[in-house]
């Protein structure tokens, strides 16, 4: 195989440069991926900056890639060359342990993670699992797909896992990468949606998005007013907030769900859930079955991220975007490395 050519870190918070790597030989059940567009989520950068004391250097980012599938091992089935396919968060299983048997493969004891520990998809081209590629739908547009095969995925796959019903009351704190996305499924899911912004200037977009009501969390009295009614909150951004606050925001048997990353433990009291038996609860990206859901969802009824586009040669100038707060919603590089 010849060499794949990247743009990687040599270090924490340190700028993207041209890297070259030779792959070698495509195991047996791999897939080879030339990659057209890639997503960037905010976890390419948390990488980057080795927040999470896992990174290893040279780093290359991108785990939102679509393209078409060049090559194929001897054994990888359900994908063949030529067809446009996404790759997630997850990029391979064993296949054989308890939670691959029962489709639970983004539960994995052996589960490889797309940037962690290998090379990412700020590249010419990107190998994982067969199982991992998924095909991107007729009606999903694999310019913007990106986003969807994480950020989407870490929104949708809590509908399922957690039985959240067309008939409930939702709140989404964060209009943000993920939030945005999470008020697009969960109105044509059948909810009732409410949008939680510290943003006032997002009302009119996240009523746009599918929200049917927005409450400014600087108001301590819209709060207020909102105690014991949702059935649902999904909580989508990267920060600490009044959890309790939020945790009395739930009806009886409600739940708050986790799936950005809080900086600080959660201190959640035990008499605010004992007294209405209120759950909390987090998840991570979905199965390959999920994913694939998913993208049938969103071809079916028309969601889609809100994208900007960059040439993957700026990768640098989008990640400072995105790390300024500015990106509205989504950042999709389209692929120009030779």
């Amino acid at each position: 195989m010849s060499q794949i050519h990247a743009l990687a870190a040599r270090e924490a918070k340190g700028p993207l440069q041209p890297f070259s790597y030779d792959p070698g030989p495509l195991g047996d059940e791999q897939v080879e991926i030339a990659v057209a567009y890639c997503g960037i989520c905010h976890s390419d950068l948390s990488m980057r900056n080795n927040e999470w004391g896992m990174t290893q250097y040279p780093f290359v980012p991108g785990h939102e890639a679509t393209g078409k599938v060049v090559a194929v091992g001897p054994h990888a089935k359900a994908v063949s060359v030529g067809q446009t396919v996404g790759l997630g968060w997850n990029s391979g299983s064993c296949m054989y342990c308890k939670s691959c048997m029962t489709g639970n493969h983004n539960m994995c004891e052996r589960l490889e993670q797309t940037i962690v520990g290998r090379f990412g998809a700020f590249a010419t081209r990107v190998r994982c699992h067969w199982c991992w590629a998924t095909p991107i739908p007729d009606g999903v547009d694999a310019a913007k797909a990106g986003p969807l095969l994480c950020g989407g995925i870490t929104v949708f796959n809590p509908l399922g896992e957690m039985n959240v019903r067309p008939t409930d009351r939702v709140g989404v704190i964060g209009i943000g990468g993920l939030g945005h996305m999470a008020l697009q499924f969960l109105n044509k899911w059948g909810c009732d949606v409410t949008a939680f912004t510290s943003n006032a200037k997002k009302a009119d977009e996240a009523r746009r998005m599918g929200a049917h009501h927005v409450i400014d969390t600087h108001s301590a009295e819209e709060l207020k007013k909102a105690a014991g009614s949702f059935d649902f909150v999904i909580s989508t951004v990267n920060a600490d907030l009044d959890w309790n606050a939020y945790i009395g925001a739930l009806a009886p048997k409600g739940r708050l769900h986790v799936v950005g990353v809080a900086p600080n433990p959660l201190p959640v009291p035990a008499f605010s859930l004992l007294v209405a038996q209120r759950s909390v609860s987090g998840s991570p990206s979905g199965s390959p079955a999920a994913v694939a859901r998913m993208l049938e969802f969103a071809a079916r009824h028309g969601v889609a991220p809100v994208v900007e586009e960059f040439p993957m040669s700026q990768a640098n100038q989008a990640l400072a975007h995105l790390e300024a707060g500015k990106a509205r919603y989504r950042i999709v590089l389209k692929n120009d490395l030779e």
